[in-house]
Order: C-alpha cells, then structure tokens, then sequence
C-alpha cells in the first residue's frame, strides 16, 4: 500500500514505510504498513502527542496500529504508547521490568525538558510497558512484508532496539544510536563503552546502501553512521 504521506506531514522512505519528526524534541516516529498489520516505531512525549500519531497512523494505513516498538526507554519516545490500546508492544529485553520501574524518573525526565507537569502525569500514570521483549532478533510478519527487530545495543542506553524495513533501499530505524540533528546524548543509562559496537552490528545489519533514519534529525547514509561511531569512540576512547 502507498499513501501521500507528506498530507499529513510525513516523509516517505519506501513503500508503504514512513517517518514524522515530532515537534518539541524532534524525536522520530516510523510507520509501517504491511497487508495484515501496522507497525509503529516509537510513540512521542505525550498522551496528546500519541493520539496525533495514532490519528495520522489510522488515516495513512486505513487501519488501527497493531504493533509497537520502542527503541528505548525514554520519556520522548515512550510516553505516548497509552494512546495505542490493544496493540502488541515491543522492546529490548528487561525494558518490561525497567519502565514501571523508572516511572517517576521518566516523569521527571519529562518536566526537566519542558512537558507540562499535568501531561506528565497523566503519561507517566499510563505507561505501558512492552509485553514483547527481544533478546537477539525477532522477524514480525505484517502480511505481504517481514521486518526485523533487533536488540543492538547497549550503547545510548541499555535497552536500545532498532527496526530494520527491507525494501528496494532497507530502511533502517536506528533509535538515539544515530543522531543527526546534533552530539549524540549520553546520559546517565548510557554504555559509552559499547556504543560503538553497537554501531558496528548496526551497520552489519543494515549494509552500505540502507537509508538510515536517526531517532533525531535528518536521514542519513552508512557514511554518516559511521563517521559518528568513530566519534563515539574518539569521545569515549574506546576501539
């Protein structure tokens, strides 16, 4: 199935696959949609936030979400899961204990960079957890089309899972690993040690002539994942 997708403010990486920088932190959201299933990568800051996305998902694939993954456990990329009911979510593994547990600090999180305390709680009360966990690599079946997900990491945190879209260019969504929009974030979840290798399984994954979708920022090419893994390794001194 195609769409227009630059109607509802997406940008079209293949058939049937598309991406929305959220306003407010620039956080992607991918979207794919296969014959039987609707998959969805990442899912904004905010209940209000998620409920725009499902909205736009709906009209785009003429069918509800059914799949969620979440690339890693922070607030603007998870707290709008709750605006999904019913759909089957996915994370790296030990992300399912992890979230209920940090529920207070992803709030915090969250108010620290600017979410309204209100909308804050209200997510933060209604985080859902994944039910899925990836250990290694796990294929989904969307009806007429297979993807991947796979547990890369750690790196930017413990719990980093990317998606990768075979299509006539693979379309690889590779969470905060990759960011183009500025430094890469290491927080205090952050493995500096093994982000590099992490980049490294990436790019074995994806191959040299993948589209690589950051989790902030503009499409980028192999080249440019590995510049910035080179980077890391400079910046963390680490091989």
């Amino acid at each position: 199935m195609d769409v227009n997708w630059e109607t509802y403010g997406w940008e079209r990486l293949g058939r049937g696959v598309g991406r929305r920088r959220l306003p407010g932190w620039d956080a992607t959201v991918g979207l794919v949609i296969g014959r039987d299933a609707v998959l969805l990568y990442d899912t904004g800051a905010t209940l209000a936030q998620g409920a725009e996305v499902r909205e736009q998902a709906t009209a785009l694939a003429g069918r509800e979400v059914t799949h969620i993954a979440l690339g890693h456990p922070h607030f603007d990329h998870v707290l709008g899961t709750a605006a999904f009911p019913g759909a089957e979510v996915f994370g790296a593994v030990g992300m399912d204990t992890l979230l209920p547990r940090e529920r207070e600090e992803l709030w915090k999180d969250a108010v620290r960079q600017g979410v309204d305390e209100r909308e804050a709680t209200q997510a933060a009360e209604a985080l859902v957890a994944p039910s899925h966990t990836v250990t290694g690599e796990w294929t989904l079946d969307l009806g007429g089309r297979q993807v991947l997900l796979a547990n890369v990491g750690p790196g930017h945190t413990g719990h980093d899972l990317v998606l990768l879209v075979p299509d006539e260019r693979e379309v690889v969504f590779c969470g905060d690993l990759v960011e183009e929009s500025g430094e890469p974030q290491a927080g205090p979840d952050a493995i500096p040690s093994r982000w590099p290798a992490a980049l490294d399984r990436l790019l074995s994954l994806g191959g040299e002539d993948a589209l690589y979708v950051p989790g902030h920022g503009a499409l980028v090419d192999a080249d440019f994942v590995r510049r910035q893994r080179e980077e890391l390794a400079r910046r963390f001194e680490v091989s």
